[in-house]
């Protein structure tokens, strides 16, 4: 076996003959076969007026059988991180100044609100106000103008990393703009999913209490009373009340016709109606009259109870019902008046649309929030801040004029909550190509 050193000089080869070592020169013959070579250290060697560094063993010819292969250790495969230390940069800048936007603009609505309702609050009490009505009002209200936020969270500290060359560093480092927007769309991902959530599920029933306390305390916007109330129950059996009082369950002149085509079976007629909480109605003072060619019977009494499957809220409907509906709620309460003949659905249908229109809106406002703010402007972050708060009022106005298009008749409610983010949709595509080029 030998050891090849190299020095200023040339390369001396350091060879085991036997039991003795001998040090050779590069053509071949002994320098020195007098060196007690037992105590060598390695791979420093020290020598007289040299400095030399063993840099490779090199096996002779003769020994390359007696070597046995060493094999190395199993190496553990370590896997890649799921998040990268740039993506959690990114989400939990993106993530952060979306709480921070949401909580100082509550705290405005917080004061704005006060004022408004200054009097009404100072006559309710103040438990009534701080869990009845804030603790359900706030989430309402953040969840109503979530995409909002998350725009101009985008362009706020997008704007800043760019300001900072921060983005202009990412792209240096052979980042692309597509691989940019990643972070970007799963924290979109996040605060979508949570706005989905509360939209279809949570807001709804908190809705319910907040409702109640305005109308108790503030203004009274619920629908107790109504007159010359007609609708159909079923397919083929339609029901009139002259007048029915929410407040104490009770219709008067109540009249239920069913049909057989065109042809009359029967009629029930009743003085007054009475509901319970149980879904039943009563009865008082009926006649029930049931018609077979020219043959008519006639039966009559005090009372009787009925399980009608119509409820007040179905013909009473006030200006808010659409908002203390869960999403599954609403939709059977949509399909079940649509069977009965109901017209007037829009807003329960715009409700409906909305709750998911808004949840997708927060992607595409993403893209267009940093496709504008990723490059570092002359006027620096106040310019995409203002192109930010225009672009949202817009998209406020387009979504309330298109709002005003289903409610008159002109559009579908779905078409009309969907068209802005159709819009706003090729805005986001040919903005995002113009940032990547």
């Amino acid at each position: 076996m030998g050891i090849i050193r190299r020095n200023k000089k040339g390369s001396d080869t350091i060879v085991q003959n036997s039991n003795q070592w001998e040090l050779m020169n590069e053509s071949g013959q002994t320098v020195r076969s007098d060196i007690d070579f037992t105590q060598l250290v390695m791979p420093k060697i020290a020598q007289e007026n040299l400095q030399e560094t063993a840099d490779e063993v090199v096996p002779d010819i003769d020994d390359t059988k007696a070597l046995a292969p060493v094999e190395d250790a199993p190496k553990k495969k370590v896997g890649k991180p799921w998040i990268k230390r740039f993506d959690a940069y990114i989400m939990k800048k993106f993530l952060g100044t979306f709480l921070f936007a949401i909580l100082v603009l509550l705290a405005i609505v917080i004061v704005f609100d006060i004022n408004e309702k200054l009097d009404a609050m100072l006559t309710a009490p103040l438990k009534e106000t701080v869990f009845k009505y804030f603790l359900n009002f706030l989430p309402y209200f953040a969840n109503q103008f979530a995409p909002l936020f998350v725009f101009i969270t985008v362009i706020f500290f997008t704007s800043k990393l760019a300001d900072h060359s921060e983005i202009i560093a990412m792209m240096s480092s052979g980042i692309s703009f597509k691989r940019l927007m990643v972070p970007y769309l799963v924290s979109a991902a996040i605060i979508a999913a949570g706005t989905l959530v509360l939209a279809l599920y949570v807001i709804p029933p908190a809705n319910v209490k907040r409702i109640e306390y305005t109308n108790r305390w503030v203004k009274n916007k619920r629908v107790d009373f109504g007159d010359n109330i007609q609708l159909q129950v079923k397919p083929g059996v339609m029901a009139y009340i002259s007048r029915y009082d929410n407040t104490t369950k009770r219709g008067f002149r109540f009249t239920m016709e069913e049909f057989d085509g065109n042809r009359l079976v029967s009629r029930i007629t009743a003085n007054n109606v009475t509901y319970d909480t149980l879904g039943r109605w009563k009865l008082n003072e009926y006649s029930i009259r049931k018609f077979d060619g020219l043959k008519e019977t006639l039966k009559r009494g005090t009372s009787i109870d009925t399980m009608l499957d119509v409820e007040p809220r179905d013909f009473l409907i006030s200006k808010n019902d659409q908002e203390m509906l869960t999403s599954p709620e609403l939709r059977r309460y949509i399909n079940k008046q649509k069977a009965r003949g109901v017209a007037n659905l829009q807003q329960f249908e715009l409700e409906y649309e909305k709750r998911f229109a808004m949840t997708a809106a927060a992607f595409i406002l993403t893209v267009i929030g940093l496709s504008l703010s990723s490059r570092k402007v002359r006027g620096g972050m106040g310019v995409n801040i203002g192109i930010g708060l225009l672009l949202s009022f817009s998209y406020i106005l387009f979504m309330t004029v298109t709002q005003t298009f289903a409610l008159s008749g002109y559009t579908s409610p779905r078409l009309a909550m969907w068209i802005p983010n159709i819009v706003y949709t090729i805005i986001a595509i040919f903005l995002y190509h113009r940032a990547a080029q």
